[in-house]
């Protein structure tokens, strides 16, 4: 069944950054600085004689982008319990959801440099440090947010617990918690973006706070997908339905049921529109149903003997041929 997503991610070699570094999970900012530049020292390309040295370099720069960052490193850290660098290794998904980053993320333009790896981790969430909007305001910082599907088609108000790295006194990434109230707008879409005015960064010198800026996604529904503001989901139907033609009900994500025509001789894969049910708004999204023909089983006797009636009636009836059609 289709499943609810915002975006594919497919399976990747995991990276350890730590050992890429060669410093323990527990290294302070200060220890990664350091084992940083000693390496950096010593596999520049523009210096160093080892015939790696350019992939070397490259491998530094990216653990470095990663565990010199406390918001990328306390994310990267959350994700990997475990993990060991080469294994097969797929993001969940909304990995990152309830993390609050400075950056307004990495565009496709930057991640040219990085491996497959990161790019799947921070290709459109947290990485370079946020543009200020205006001189003398705070940054604004971003999150993504995961909601269920009822609450964009219903709207709803949400208590949303987001985590913000920061350093402590001995220089370890330590992760502080805040709760804020967010009113969900009906029909909000996937990649649409909540502006809470004056929560991110703080005001300094009585400037204005920055912004913050929430990510919608949506969370795995068990019938329905969305794409931009329809709803797809499948129609199973009987084959006498589907040949003969029918009016079925369907069940909507709200429980409510609607009444679906479908014409006869409908195949499985056909796509059958009802305009407007789709997700809500100025102008609603559509309600995309992809036609199932499910066969009742041959275990069952009487169903057995009209598969045998039609095997000896229709001999020349040849499924392939008339697929191919």
């Amino acid at each position: 069944m289709h499943q609810l997503e915002l975006q594919m991610s497919r399976s990747v070699d995991y990276k350890d950054y730590y050992g890429v570094l060669g410093v323990a999970r527990d290294a302070s900012a200060s220890d990664i600085k350091k084992a940083y530049r000693r390496l950096a020292r010593r596999y520049h390309p523009d210096v160093s004689k080892e015939a790696d040295a350019a992939a070397r370099m490259a491998e530094l720069n990216e653990a470095h982008t990663v565990l010199g960052d406390p918001e990328r490193r306390a994310a990267y850290d959350a994700l990997g319990q475990n993990r060991r660098g080469g294994e097969a290794f797929t993001p969940p998904p909304d990995w990152d959801a309830g993390f609050e980053f400075s950056g307004a993320g990495f565009e496709p333009a930057d991640l040219g440099e990085f491996s497959d790896f990161f790019a799947q981790l921070f290709g459109r969430s947290a990485g370079r440090p946020g543009r200020h909007p205006h001189a003398m305001r705070g940054r604004d910082h971003h999150a993504k947010l995961a909601l269920d599907l009822d609450d964009a088609l219903n709207g709803a108000t949400r208590h949303v617990t987001l985590q913000a790295p920061r350093l402590d006194a001995s220089g370890h990434p330590v992760l502080a918690e805040r709760t804020l109230e967010v009113r969900i707008p009906r029909g909000i879409r996937p990649g649409q973006k909540i502006r809470l005015a004056g929560q991110g960064e703080p005001a300094i010198g009585g400037t204005p706070a920055g912004d913050l800026l929430l990510e919608v996604q949506f969370r795995a529904h068990p019938r329905f997908s969305v794409r931009d503001a329809d709803l797809i989901a499948e129609l199973p139907v009987a084959p006498w339905e589907a040949a003969l033609g029918a009016v079925v009900p369907m069940e909507l994500p709200d429980g409510s049921r609607l009444q679906v025509r479908v014409p006869g001789g409908a195949q499985s894969g056909r796509t059958l529109t009802v305009r407007g049910k789709g997700l809500p708004g100025a102008t609603p999204g559509d309600l995309e149903l992809v036609v199932r023909v499910v066969l009742p089983s041959a275990l069952d006797p009487r169903a057995r003997q009209l598969y045998e009636t039609m095997a000896r009636d229709l001999p020349d009836f040849d499924a392939r041929r008339v697929a191919q059609a």
